[in-house]
Formats: C-alpha cells, sequence, structure tokens
C-alpha cells in the first residue's frame, strides 16, 4: 500500500490552493464555520454543526489515520468524508447486503497502524439460499486506487432480523473485538459453543488467539441481548451498551470469560431467581441500567479536555431516547457517578459517534431507520460535529440550555407519560406503529374488542417480538391499557 503520507501532501497543496472539492452530494466546506446552533453545559459553550447530510443511516463513524471521518451506511456504503472540505468519496460498495429491519452495512473498524496494517473490519448481512447470514469481514486499503480491495471473511454464521450487536474495535493489543447480539433467540446467549450473544475476539487475520477463555473459540465474554456499543479507553477498561428487553438497558465493563446474564439476568441481579442463577458463574453486575429503556447504540471515552465539561465520561447515543447521555466516572472508570442527558429531542434518534484528536466529537443520525420517531427531516440522515466556542463565534445568537429539565408529570398526564416510557417507541405516540413490524393499535381486535382480557393477557405475557410487561405495578398497568383503550379504541372503560 502507498502510504497515507502521499495523500496528506496532496491535501496540504489542494488547500494551499483554496480549492473545494463539491460532488457526491450536500457538502460543508468550512472555511469559516457556520454553527447551526450552540448550546451551553456545565460552562462551557458549544457549537453544533453538520458536516454531511442527505445519508442513508450512518451506522459507524470511525477516525481516519489523516483525521477524515470513514462511515458506514446500512444499504451498504463505505465512504470517507473530508470534514475539512466536505469531500466525500464512496470506497466501497457491498452489493450483497441484505437491508431488512436493522440488518444490513453495520459496524466498522480501522486498524490504528494504518501504514503496517492497513485493515478496514466490517460486519454486514447477505443472503444466501433464501436465508440471511452475518459476515465479519477485513478489507485492504490500497491508496494508489483509493478504494477498499481483496476481502477476507474472518467469521460467517447465521443471522435473523434483528439483535446483531456488530461494534468492532482493534483493542490495544491488537486483536479485533466484535459484538454479537443474540439473533432474538434466547438460548444462544448463554451457549458458549455459538458466536451470538456474546463480544468476540480475534486475531487480525481471523484466527482465534491463544488466550482466549475457550480454547479454539473466539468467545471472549457472554450473556448479552443486543450489544450495539463497545469501546476500550486508555485506562484498559472495556465498556459496552446493550439493548434489553421490556427493561435495563445497560453500560457493562466487559472483562475476559465472564457471563453478563442474558436472558436470565437482566439489569442487576436483584430477584431470587436472579441470584440462583449467578450462584457459581462468573456474572457481573452492570456499571448502570435504565428503566424505561432508552435504546443505548454506540459508546465513546471523552478523555482530553479541549471540552472540560466532557472530560473524564462515556458519551452514550440513544436511539428510543434521542439525545447522547453524558456519564460521568469516577477516578477508576469504574463507577458512574452522574448521568446528563444532552440534547434531548434536539436531532432525533442518535447511532453513532466518533471522538477526534483535537476533542471534536462527531455523532450520527438514525431517522431514516427501520423505526422513525417522528418524520425524519429533509436533510436525514447527517453526521454532525460538537466542539466548544468562544463568545465570538457566537455573537448575538442565541445559545440554548444543553439539558432541558422536563417539568414532572402530573396526575392527569401519568398515563399518557407511560406509554410514552414503555409503548411509543414501537407503536408511537399517534398509536399506528410500523407497517409490517408493530401493529396498529387504532386497527387492532385487542384494542377494538370490548373486553380487555385478551389485551391484558398479551400485554402481561407477551407476544412474538413483543416483550412481557409483568414487571409493571398493577396500577401502572392498568393505567396504560385504560389510555390505550380510550385513545386507539373505542372508547374503553375501567381495566
Amino acid at each position: 500500500m502507498v502510504g497515507f503520507r502521499n495523500r496528506w501532501k496532496i491535501g496540504l497543496l489542494l488547500g494551499a490552493a483554496g480549492v473545494v472539492l463539491w460532488i457526491n452530494g450536500c457538502m460543508h466546506p468550512v472555511e469559516k464555520e457556520i454553527y447551526d446552533a450552540f448550546y451551553t453545559f456545565q460552562g462551557d459553550t458549544l457549537g453544533v454543526t453538520t458536516v454531511a447530510d442527505s445519508l442513508k443511516v450512518p451506522w459507524e463513524i470511525a477516525l481516519g489515520p489523516d483525521g477524515d471521518l470513514w462511515y458506514t451506511e446500512q444499504h451498504g456504503a463505505v465512504s470517507r468524508l473530508d470534514v475539512k472540505t466536505g469531500h466525500r468519496k464512496t470506497l466501497l460498495r457491498l452489493e450483497d447486503t441484505f437491508v431488512l429491519r436493522t440488518s444490513g452495512l453495520l459496524g466498522m473498524a480501522l486498524h490504528p497502524d494504518m501504514e503496517a496494517h492497513p485493515y478496514v473490519f466490517l460486519a454486514y448481512t447477505s443472503e444466501e439460499g433464501g436465508k440471511q447470514v452475518s459476515r465479519i469481514m477485513r478489507y485492504t486499503y490500497h491508496a494508489e486506487q483509493d478504494t477498499l480491495l481483496d476481502p477476507l471473511v474472518i467469521q460467517e454464521f447465521g443471522a435473523w432480523t434483528s439483535h446483531f450487536g456488530a461494534r468492532l474495535l482493534i483493542a490495544p493489543d491488537g486483536k479485533l473485538m466484535v459484538t454479537s447480539g443474540d439473533g432474538a433467540q434466547d438460548g444462544y446467549a448463554q451457549d458458549t459453543s455459538v458466536v451470538l450473544g456474546k463480544v468476540l475476539r480475534f486475531n487480525i487475520d481471523g484466527s482465534v488467539p491463544a488466550d482466549n477463555p475457550i480454547a479454539g473459540s473466539p468467545v471472549w465474554a457472554w450473556g448479552f441481548r443486543n450489544p450495539q456499543g463497545l469501546f476500550y479507553a486508555s485506562n484498559g477498561i472495556l465498556y459496552c451498551s446493550e439493548h434489553g428487553d421490556a427493561t435495563d438497558d445497560e453500560v457493562n465493563i466487559v472483562r475476559k470469560g465472564q457471563n453478563y446474564g442474558w436472558p436470565a439476568i437482566e439489569g442487576y441481579v436483584d430477584t431470587e431467581k436472579e441470584q440462583a442463577f449467578a450462584q457459581g458463574r462468573a456474572v457481573t453486575d452492570p456499571l448502570k441500567a435504565w428503566t424505561p429503556t432508552i435504546a443505548p447504540a454506540a459508546l465513546v471515552a471523552y478523555e482530553g479536555n479541549q471540552i472540560p465539561a466532557f472530560s473524564k465520561s462515556l458519551l452514550l447515543a440513544t436511539l428510543k431516547g434521542s439525545a447522547i447521555r453524558l456519564l460521568k466516572l469516577d477516578e477508576s472508570g469504574e463507577r458512574i457517578v452522574s448521568d446528563s442527558v444532552l440534547f434531548d429531542q434536539v436531532f432525533g434518534r442518535i447511532r453513532a459517534l466518533c471522538v477526534a484528536d483535537n476533542g471534536d466529537v462527531y455523532f450520527g443520525t438514525s431517522n431514516r431507520d427501520w423505526n422513525p420517531n417522528g418524520t425524519p427531516q429533509p436533510n436525514d440522515d447527517r453526521i454532525l460535529r460538537i466542539r466548544k466556542v468562544g463568545l465570538a463565534e457566537v455573537g448575538d445568537r442565541p445559545v440554548l440550555p444543553a439539558v432541558v429539565h422536563r417539568e414532572g408529570v402530573d396526575t392527569a398526564n401519568h398515563a399518557a407519560a407511560l406509554y410514552t416510557n414503555y409503548c411509543a417507541a414501537c407503536h408511537k405516540a399517534d398509536g399506528k406503529g410500523v407497517a409490517d413490524v408493530f401493529p396498529d393499535l387504532t386497527a387492532s381486535a385487542l384494542v377494538q374488542g370490548e373486553s380487555p382480557d385478551s389485551l391484558v393477557h398479551v400485554v402481561l405475557a407477551g407476544r412474538n417480538e413483543m416483550p412481557a410487561f409483568h414487571f409493571l405495578k398493577d396500577n401502572e398497568l392498568a393505567e396504560i391499557l385504560k389510555y390505550v383503550r380510550q385513545q386507539f379504541g373505542r372508547g374503553g372503560g375501567v381495566v
């Protein structure tokens, strides 16, 4: 491979000549930074800028060796974005990508030493003989052609329509780490003979490291449902975020040979049944668990001081939550001491995160995916940048709070709040759901029926992909079901 240094020299010449390339969609050259909006958080003023728009669900954002951003889009494209000029270049298009709901081209990791190891690792789904397969691939970057070639299959396994995991990274020891979801097949997460519901560890040639906890197996840790975030911090801790079912989305510290409990344990080991399962097993509690759920996606550590309010924190992208959570860590990095919700409902669903060497934070929206919150904006999906700014850059423009403190829910609206927390992510605020995925409550026989008995049974026990909500208190369940029948049914009555 011809080195990246030659591309750097070319880039410097282009910059000196004042050349700005305008191809491949809507570009955002930043000769003079134009900020979308300004926000304040714990004394820092933050400017947010759109650096790329009109994308098709950017699933991963990764920092390239020359400061460019590399990103995947769910429908099969791997691209590079020059954040100084706005120039985009498509490096690879996977023509056999199979996209259905959450499947498609998902995670990506670049080797940190691209001069010596010009490798790009991808996770995507394809279809063979009418069946879905998940593939972990390695491609080689060829600078002369500025493209990705020489595909090597690291791992291939059967796939379903959801719970892919698919976050990738290169560990400090040079190994490839991969999260895999359980495929919505509950038995797999605890079965160490299969790769689903795991954190996996490979050599970069696809072989299994000799020091993995199970000889000959890529399994590093197990007991996961749908882990969509993975990040190695400079303190040597491997952090992971995971989607729960109806309760207990989690952030975990992943350690060799540990069991994270799913499906027997959700969140903390705090019931008799969970304690019995944990007895004699290497089960690890999460750092934090959320109920109601927030749908956590990418996870990164902010370890610089360029944005002081972000320092020594984990940044967590959330889909259902439609925000970035800032999780402040203690000195050990093994305890979360505060949880702040930034940009709540401002940019929509957020899936991807990346921190640049200069302290800028990049995030990608996911408003055109299978489960949108509301209507995507005309320029969705986007990659945006957060950086600290000074008063001169703000001028006389308004500065908004990054954290919006919601008013408390009064009794009259309590049922609506419960519906929002537990139901609206799938069935939506208007009850109409998502076609061919989540039922339209306004047309549901269960909701429209004279008696609520069948509806009560389904909500308590679950059905198909709908989880069981038996953990709700009786009065909460009654409030939700009464609300559903009154809002989307024929008026209903007492449940």
